[in-house]
Order: C-alpha cells, then structure tokens, then sequence
C-alpha cells in the first residue's frame, strides 16, 4: 500500500473536511423541523388550512 491511498491526519483545515454522516443527518433533521413548523403555522393560521373534500373515502359502497 503507498502512502496515497493512505489518509492524511492533519493537512486539511476543519472547514475543508468532507461532513460526517451525524452532522449530515442532524443538519437534515433541523431543516425537516424548522419546515414543518413552517407548515404547522400555516395550517393553524385562519384561511390557511385547506380542507379535502368530505367525498374522498369513508364510506364503502
């Protein structure tokens, strides 16, 4: 094995380093919350909730 294909332990600054996965994933997470409480005050706002028509399911016939 050459040292190529060896990674290097202290050449790259912080900022140039690749994401972990937990990172990635908590970046992830915060975006997914901060959009749905978006969504959740868009729904709890008056007018701003789109109701789906009665007729879509629930009885069998």
């Amino acid at each position: 094995m050459s040292e190529e294909t060896v990674p290097q332990q202290g050449g790259t600054p912080a900022a140039a380093r690749p994401k972990g996965l937990l990172q990635q994933m908590e970046e992830l997470m915060a975006t997914l919350n901060a959009d749905l409480s978006a969504l959740d005050a868009d729904l709890q706002s008056p007018g701003g909730a789109r109701r789906v028509p009665s007729d879509q399911g629930g009885t069998t016939g």
